[in-house]
């Protein structure tokens, strides 16, 4: 009887303000623009050097385009460490992800668009904003296809 109660779908409303998401997201890993525009450029890449006649698709070229002006961070070393500095500060794979693609400059900002934040002091969230910051200033605008 108990485990029907488990299974009950109102109790498993999703909310990423308290970080409850559906259990397929357990074993995915959420991509930083950067990441996705890497993926997208080498695949376009190989599409260009196979000299293949099939065009990529709109949604492709257009997902791509948003990618490359919402990349923060322009080769993989720089996003690696971005993920290992903000993993080293207990943050879920969501607030990670979208700590490193919104890119807030204040503890302020980033409570607001990320809420599940409101469990971190002022503080700890203003170095996990700093550190995003500082990457981002600080990265080499080399091409580095995966």
């Amino acid at each position: 009887m108990s485990q029907l109660l488990d299974d009950d779908p109102a109790d498993q409303v999703e909310d990423a303000t308290e970080l409850r998401f559906p259990k397929e997201f357990d074993t995915a890993r959420a991509l930083l623009n950067s990441e996705v525009f890497m993926l997208l450029e080498n695949r376009k890449s190989q599409n260009e050097a196979a000299d293949a006649e099939a065009e990529l698709p709109a949604v492709f070229l257009k997902t791509h385009i948003y990618c490359q002006r919402f990349s923060a961070f322009k080769n993989a070393d720089t996003i690696q460490s971005v993920r290992s500095t903000l993993s080293s500060k207990g943050l879920h794979d969501y607030e990670l992800t979208s700590l490193a693609n919104l890119q807030p400059e204040t503890t302020e900002e980033a409570k607001a668009l990320i809420p599940s934040m409101e469990r971190f002091s002022g503080e700890e969230l203003q170095v996990q904003c700093a550190a995003v910051t500082w990457n981002r200033t600080f990265t080499p605008r080399t091409k580095n296809l995966l």
